[in-house]
């Protein structure tokens, strides 16, 4: 599935080259808010977080449309019941450099073009920060930028499905998405003495990833 995201993302970069110059095409900026969660995980409930970045629209005939973005996109997860244990909950943000490639498709009906969006995407892990909370408060932890030592995976990729709206210079997107493979992963470097890493593990050792809504909106110049 990686390969063929990186692919399918890969071959939308050479189309934007190639027919750059023949095709209509327009540079903007995006933003907007992610409403994000964990899959396998108990959540305690939706994280609200952030992406900006910017954009490139290459529109080619038939309605549609070739959209890569460079943004960073910021997802949050809120896992209750560590290990089955009450009173043991984690918060856990990574903020990502990402490259999501929307291949899009839509009516012109001058006034405003509706679409549908399928959007693969990969990245990398900047940031990130862990706040576990034990049943004991002497269990309680938060750090910021660990990852081979708690078991965090740097990379991301996945997919999103999701309807859009143009009108005139702006574009409003709503898609969901789904991170895959884990988020967690076992390596030799990983701290077993450390709180951070015990939750990770209970909590993602099984499997789970971010899942969640985006609401965006781009200005193309």
């Amino acid at each position: 599935m990686k390969k063929i995201l990186t692919i399918s993302i890969l071959i939308a970069a050479m189309l934007c080259t190639g027919l750059g110059a023949t095709a209509q095409n327009r540079y903007g900026v995006i933003g907007g808010f992610s409403f994000s969660q964990a899959s396998e995980v108990g959540n305690r409930g939706t994280t609200t977080r952030y992406n900006a970045g910017v954009t490139y629209q290459l529109k080619l005939p038939m309605g549609f449309s070739i959209q890569p973005s460079l943004m960073y996109h910021s997802k949050g997860v809120r896992a209750g019941r560590i290990a089955d244990l009450p009173g043991t909950n984690m918060d856990l943000t990574i903020g990502y450099l990402e490259l999501p490639v929307s291949f899009q498709w839509g009516p012109d009906l001058l006034l405003f073009r509706p679409f549908l969006d399928v959007t693969p995407y990969i990245g990398v892990g900047l940031n990130n920060k862990i706040s576990c909370k034990g049943a004991a408060e002497a269990e309680s932890f938060t750090g910021k930028n660990i990852w081979q030592a708690a078991g965090v995976s740097r990379m991301e990729y996945g997919l999103g499905v999701g309807i859009g709206v143009e009108i005139w210079r702006f574009q409003i997107i709503g898609r969901y998405n789904w991170n895959f493979g884990p988020l967690y992963r076992d390596n030799p470097n990983i701290d077993t003495a450390s709180q951070a890493a015990w939750f990770m593990e209970n909590a993602f050792g099984e499997g789970g990833n971010f899942k969640g809504l985006t609401l965006s909106v781009s200005f193309l110049f």
